[in-house]
């Protein structure tokens, strides 16, 4: 077995990047890196937390650019994930033009959205997928 000159070696280091500082720069030297997160994620507010020391400054805040589409707000979803009315803490019945039904998969409202069986109460749940399922 002949033994490779250490130039000779197809194998190279591979990188593990923790965060997207080190990604440019990796990306200018580097043929090959691992991501330790995701490049396409985008930022999300929620993960912000405010102590009381900065309850004033919580104002101050504001999300001025957003890039590519959300699903559960730019296309068709069912009502209990629209981000336009957030299940549970708006009224039910409200609903975007993109809501649908989970029950009977038609535009919101249908023909059962306040009535009887209030399919504008429908989520993902036991009870309302064999409701579904009929």
């Amino acid at each position: 077995m002949e033994k490779l000159e250490e130039d000779d070696t197809p194998l190279r280091g591979i990188f593990c990047l923790k965060t997207r500082q080190d990604m440019k720069r990796f990306e200018e030297t580097e043929d090959c890196f691992i991501l330790d997160f995701d490049p396409f994620d985008s930022f999300d507010v929620k993960k912000l937390t405010f102590t009381d020391d900065h309850h004033e400054g919580d104002k101050d805040l504001a999300i001025i650019h957003e890039t590519g589409q959300v699903a559960c707000r730019d296309y068709p979803h069912p009502r209990h994930l629209c981000l336009n009315f957030p299940f549970g803490s708006t009224p039910n019945p409200s609903h975007c033009d993109l809501c649908y039904c989970y029950v009977c998969d038609k535009p919101a409202p249908c023909a059962e959205w306040t009535i009887s069986t209030s399919h504008c109460n429908a989520y993902d749940s036991t009870s309302w997928n064999l409701s579904r399922k009929k």
